[in-house]
């Protein structure tokens, strides 16, 4: 996915100047697609060159004025053939599942503090997630639209970071020296 694509959506959704697309993308697009404020004007000064938006200058009072951003013709044509496009399935490319790998050849203390950071990490975000959806979309079920779309994204973001806390856990439990195991578990190997 190109950066155009994300912004594309999301002035679809609402149009807005840089600086608005910027904060958004702090508070939702980023959390699966990042991308900096500088690069977020670089692609929309690209974006309004190509045709795909149309920017208008809007004055402000005591401040400079700002350029407002709105999705075009020809940039709602590139999304629709953007979004009918396949998609690869991505691979799970991350560092700490070559570092648990390897696990061998390191000081396993480090490694469990490791996995015990990005497993706090993902726990946050989930938090994070959990608020976002209780707050904004309290009646799932009655959802239709760009809110159902929104909605069923933040599950997917659910659903990682749940898959991704518990994995962290359960590879601290099987770093633990087995006499530390041995007492961790139950009868039946579960965690008490």
């Amino acid at each position: 996915m190109a950066l155009e694509h994300a912004l594309l959506v999301s002035l679809s959704e609402q149009s807005g100047s840089g600086y608005e697309l910027a904060r958004r993308f702090d508070r939702s697009i980023g959390f699966f697609w990042n991308a900096s404020h500088q690069q977020i004007y670089r692609v929309l000064k690209r974006m309004d060159e190509s045709g795909w938006v149309t920017g208008e200058t809007v004055g402000q009072q005591g401040r400079p004025d700002k350029r407002v951003y709105r999705v075009s013709g020809a940039g709602r044509a590139e999304l629709a053939r953007w979004i009918a496009e396949p998609t690869d399935a991505g691979h799970l490319r991350n560092e700490l599942a070559v570092k648990i790998r390897g696990a061998a050849h390191g000081d396993l203390d480090a490694l469990r503090a490791e996995v015990s950071r990005h497993r706090d990490a993902h726990a946050g975000r989930l938090e994070v997630y959990r608020l976002i959806e209780k707050r904004d979309f309290p009646a799932p079920e009655r959802l239709s639209g760009t809110d159902l779309h929104q909605y069923l994204v933040l599950r997917g973001g659910i659903r990682v970071e749940e898959g991704f806390s518990q994995w962290c856990q359960e590879v601290l439990d099987a770093l633990l020296p087995a006499t530390d195991r041995s007492t961790a578990l139950n009868p039946k190997g579960m965690r008490e």
